[in-house]
């Protein structure tokens, strides 16, 4: 029975986030907010220098 209940909460959680984002759009695209289509493949990440950390000496 326990996973029915967390499964039904979850499920709310998704329904009340879904809702949220929902009004957010609703509101940019009312306040004169514009969406942009990115092509597949695009990302928004901006490339700067390695994060990798070097334990060792070289």
């Amino acid at each position: 029975m326990s996973k029915v209940t967390a499964s039904k909460a979850k499920n709310a959680a998704a329904v009340e986030t879904r809702e949220s984002i929902d009004a957010q759009v609703k509101a940019f695209l009312k306040a004169g907010g514009e969406i942009q289509q990115v092509a597949k493949g695009v990302s928004g990440q901006v490339w700067g220098s390695s994060r990798q950390i070097s334990l060792g000496k070289k």
